[in-house]
């Protein structure tokens, strides 16, 4: 149903490419998880194989249409459904509809007919002929959620589709998912949500410096005893975790050199030698700035002050055993 082969987009002025050499093959009637960190790529490759992004080179096919040669044949198959619901709110719920089902050439009586099944299944009805920029930020996600699917494509691409739902529109849609590629078409979602991944997907990839780095099938970790979150943070998370103690370990250091300048300055005799030479290895070593409690520059300014004060207050002593 969709194939993707050896996709590489970089973005201008970037280091490296975003993806670099992403292929993947997803079946009829799976759903398929897409999941990976922050930044991994997830939203790229989505709006790549949806035709919003441009990329240097590799091949999509969508329903075996190539998506590079045929771009409007190939997306009559393909039904985006975005993070950010991005809708015409001056438009009403069912203006949107069948402006998107124009664009698609749905005839009015398929499109009234799924149109009336998705309002009601999404409690839409009531809203239907208000105008979007009224409706809530989970209202405008499901009137998004129907005007992506008017047209009943063989293939949903859906970027994190359960934001904004309420938990009675979330199992709707989970339950459409489902139902959708029972009828033998696909699903391909990205979600952080591992839960849902879990207890919805046929199968998982995980995505990791511009590729799939990891294929799982669902069934296969439930017989392992295993949970998706415990593969999740093996392949994805604990590569990570040295970059994460060095960083705690650095904080202590920081902390450790602010309470020593600190304790001298308040305490010590010799509190400016010792604060100036305190100061000159923190900068040394990076920690002075921002993060110390109270900063080198308030420290220096109070030993002025004190010894400006001192020095006044000799010169009036001896004023007065003069006088």
């Amino acid at each position: 149903m969709l194939k993707i082969k050896n996709l590489v987009k970089t973005y201008a002025r970037a280091k490296k490419p975003t993806l670099n050499g992403l292929s993947l093959d997803l079946k009829k009637g799976e759903i398929f998880g897409f999941l990976g960190s922050n930044g991994a790529g997830k939203t790229t490759t989505i709006k790549c194989i949806s035709g919003i992004l441009p990329f240097e080179s590799g091949e999509v096919l969508i329903n075996g249409i190539s998506l590079t040669q045929n771009p409007k044949e190939a997306k009559m198959n393909l039904a985006y459904i975005s993070d950010n619901h991005a809708v015409y709110e001056h438009l009403t719920g069912s203006e949107y509809v069948n402006h998107i089902a124009n664009l698609y050439g749905i005839p009015e009586d398929v499109r009234e007919e799924r149109a009336e099944r998705y309002i009601a299944e999404f409690n839409l009805t009531q809203a239907y002929d208000r105008q979007i920029k009224s409706y809530s930020h989970g209202m405008k996600q499901k009137i998004s959620v129907v005007a992506a699917l008017v047209h009943d494509p063989k293939l949903w691409v859906l970027d994190e589709p359960l934001l904004g739902l309420d938990p009675t529109s979330a199992y709707t849609l989970k339950q459409m998912m489902r139902e959708h590629a029972e009828k033998g078409n696909t699903v391909f979602f990205s979600s952080h949500i591992l839960e849902v991944v879990e207890s919805l997907c046929d199968r998982i990839g995980i995505l990791r410096n511009g590729v799939i780095e990891h294929i799982f099938d669902l069934n296969e970790i439930r017989q392992s005893g295993q949970t998706l979150e415990e593969i999740y943070v093996k392949y994805v998370a604990t590569p990570n975790a040295p970059i994460a103690a060095e960083t705690d370990k650095n904080h202590k250091k920081i902390t450790k050199n602010t309470k020593k300048t600190i304790k001298k300055h308040k305490f010590g005799k010799n509190s400016a030698k010792d604060t100036d030479s305190e100061s000159a290895n923190q900068e040394k070593e990076g920690y002075a700035g921002e993060n110390n409690i109270i900063s080198i520059k308030t420290i220096k300014k109070a030993q002025k002050n004190r010894k400006k004060t001192t020095k006044n207050t000799k010169k009036s002593t001896n004023n007065e055993v003069q006088g």
